[in-house]
């Protein structure tokens, strides 16, 4: 890989005195061509006369005539080729923005300043926005569709497209991230790659497939990073590949977070089977843990109060009895005993 072109900034000159000089030079310049062609007249008007009296023919008249005033038409043409080329050397830089000069191939210098500037002529100067820009991965814009008529078929549309890839553990998921960047060095995004918007894009694509690859969709037991329960952990690690993959371009990530994900559709309804049965387990878990609770307390206060004496047995049954009215999926039915405890 190339080194990074090192940015030169140049200072450009201001462009209101040449375009002063330009404006006045313009009329000057057609004031003189006619004051010499009038000037030029009575000479030649002479020279015709004389030429005449010494009696040479109309026919020689023709060559011998004076050289000045193809002299001075010459002149007048370059002067005004020479300033229509000059008009090229204007340019106006709008704030975030740069221009890139470029003469004949060689690097020049970049124009960071603001403002209405004069430079050489022949230089390529090429525009680069430092705006903050910001694009979302997988997203497809579709233009405008027109009939023969010229009436809009279709308007402009934007369709998501998220990247399919498999997680850590194999799961296919669609994924797609929104990416905030802008440019800090223009050289190097004008000279080192071509279309750099597009690189940015293409780069931030496969970043995010690479990490998406080394994390799992979600981790239940919230030992390990995934992609679900830690967004702002893997939102670092995503800007740190992305910048990792653009710096040669002279680009900076200010963000890169993940704005969709998913589990791919021919897996999305087993998936949502299995979250659901994880979240029974979890909540009945929870129940079980309460409800021994509960028998628990229950035991100590009769204890405490002396109300009735349980056996072994007694106590196995009224433990039983309360685990199924707590943990019980329905409504328990209750059955009364209208004898003694002991029949």
């Amino acid at each position: 890989m190339k080194q990074p072109i090192h940015e030169i900034e140049v200072k450009a000159r201001s462009g209101w005195p040449m375009l002063w000089l330009v404006l006045i030079s313009q009329p000057l310049a057609i004031l003189v061509f006619i004051w010499t062609l009038s000037a030029m007249n009575p000479l030649l008007s002479g020279f015709y006369a004389n030429q005449h009296a010494m009696g040479r023919d109309a026919g020689t008249l023709g060559s011998e005539h004076p050289y000045f005033l193809a002299f001075a038409i010459v002149s007048f043409v370059l002067f005004e080729l020479c300033w229509f080329i000059w008009l090229f050397g204007f340019m106006i830089i709008n704030p975030n923005e740069a221009r890139v000069l470029q003469l004949f191939g060689t690097y020049v210098g970049t124009v960071r300043d603001v403002g209405f500037f004069h430079v050489n002529p022949f230089f390529t100067k090429r525009r680069v926005s430092l705006r903050v820009q910001t694009f979302e991965t997988g997203l497809q814009e579709s233009g405008e569709t027109k009939n023969a008529m010229g009436q809009v078929v279709q308007t402009t549309q934007r369709q998501r497209l998220p990247s399919k890839v498999n997680d850590r553990d194999g799961t296919p998921i669609e994924i797609a991230a929104v990416v905030v960047w802008r440019v800090v060095n223009p050289a190097q995004a004008v000279f080192q790659v071509d279309q750099f918007e597009e690189f940015v894009q293409i780069q931030s694509d496969s970043a995010l497939r690479s990490m998406a690859s080394q994390y799992s969709y979600d981790n239940p037991d919230d030992q390990e990073h995934s992609l679900r329960g830690h967004t702002v952990e893997v939102a670092e690690r995503l800007e740190k590949e992305i910048q990792e993959r653009v710096a040669l371009a002279g680009v900076h990530i200010e963000e890169a977070r993940i704005s969709y994900l998913a589990y791919a559709p021919e897996i999305a309804a087993a998936m949502l089977q299995r979250q659901q049965a994880g979240a029974l387990i979890a909540a009945r878990a929870k129940i079980v843990e309460g409800a021994v609770s509960m028998v628990e307390h229950a035991l100590e206060m009769l204890n405490e109060k002396k109300l009735v004496e349980l056996d072994a047995e007694r106590k196995a049954a009224m433990v039983s009895n309360l685990l199924v009215v707590l943990c019980g999926h329905s409504v328990p039915q209750p059955v009364l005993n209208t004898g003694t405890i002991h029949q």
